[in-house]
């Protein structure tokens, strides 16, 4: 191999090296995003309005611009039980706990993940606000106001 030859290899071997400490220096980025605290802001909660006075329905968007977090449970003065549901394929499933990715959401929405009020102490009446508390393993507690909606109420059109 002449002198030429081996700086070649010697400058593939550099670059090489140089690209894998980048992406070594990526993947610890992500990882220290993801160990980073939480900072989460919920947004567009409502309750549409119930048919019964035995069940209702919430929804909401968790917004998260730090590291993951997870949400363990939720409470309310307006029922006795308050659960969290996700739906896949049609079919609705209990949750005991939901994941908020780092930098990501959490979408609870109608049609997929919501939350269940059950053995309600009252029936809710449209332009009523439900206060609901949030439990997080990091975040701790955050108490969401949702503005209870007519029965038909979608968020994209505002109606």
């Amino acid at each position: 191999m002449t002198v030429p030859g081996r700086r070649a290899v010697a400058f593939g071997v550099a670059v090489a090296v140089a690209a894998v400490l980048t992406g070594c220096g990526s993947a610890e980025r992500s990882s220290a995003k993801a160990a980073a605290e939480p900072e989460l802001r919920v947004t567009g909660a409502y309750m549409p309005a119930p048919v019964t006075d035995a069940m209702a329905a919430g929804f909401f968007v968790v917004r998260n611009s730090g590291g993951a977090d997870t949400l363990l449970s939720v409470r309310s003065d307006l029922a006795n039980q308050v659960t969290m549901h996700s739906t896949k394929d049609g079919v609705m499933q209990e949750q005991k706990t939901f994941s908020v990715p780092a930098g990501g959401t959490l979408n609870f929405e109608s049609g997929g993940s919501h939350l269940m009020f059950e053995k309600l102490t009252h029936k809710p009446k449209q332009g009523e606000k439900v206060t609901v508390e949030l439990r997080f393993r990091k975040a701790g507690r955050i108490d969401v106001q949702l503005p209870v909606k007519p029965p038909t109420y979608n968020p994209k059109s505002g109606r």
